[in-house]
């Protein structure tokens, strides 16, 4: 299986992509087992095709179904899973921490994109495995930590961020 991470939809003032809309154009493609998590551009599928021919499918599709131009990443199963393991089990989203994962694009994976993250690292935790960035920060640290510099980074058009529950979450979809 497989999961396709549609990069900056549904947020704030962002690309709008209905998941019934993305649903159905996955179906459409002629990919299996097609399910939608939370309306954040998480679609998780069954495909015999090699990840470019995937991504480029979903993203030429896209683009004619709304019109423009949205990166997609797609993960397997082993891929997400090692992440999800990768990540320590008492690191959450609660009142007291926040953990997010950034799901790189092939361009920037690599460990040098830990190193030039823009962060203050005596208040923020943040670690690479390949395929993925993830942090955990105290709550009370999080402005601190200069977590949300990396939106104007370099780096931050090369991945796509998820929060620790819905990376979970992902990883166990698509490990059915």
């Amino acid at each position: 299986m497989y999961a396709a991470l549609l990069r900056g939809v549904n947020v704030g003032k962002s690309v709008k992509v209905p998941m019934a809309s993305l649903r159905g154009l996955i179906e459409n493609i002629g990919f299996g087992n097609v399910t939608t998590y939370l309306n954040s551009g998480n679609v998780i599928f069954d495909s015999e095709l090699p990840r470019s021919e995937i991504e480029f499918s979903i993203e030429d599709g896209l683009e004619k179904l709304i019109g423009k131009k949205i990166p997609v990443l797609v993960k397997s199963s082993l891929e997400l899973n090692l992440i999800n393991n990768s990540i320590p089990t008492e690191w959450k989203n609660d009142e007291f921490q926040k953990t997010d994962v950034a799901y790189l694009f092939n361009e920037a994976d690599n460990e040098n994109a830990l190193k030039i993250l823009p962060v203050r690292r005596e208040f923020i935790d943040v670690r690479y495995v390949k395929g993925a960035l993830f942090w955990n920060v105290a709550r009370k640290n999080y402005n601190k930590s200069h977590i949300n510099k990396i939106i104007g980074h370099v780096l931050y058009e090369k991945m796509t961020i998820r929060n620790v529950n819905t990376a979970r979450q992902l990883a166990k979809l698509t490990d059915q």
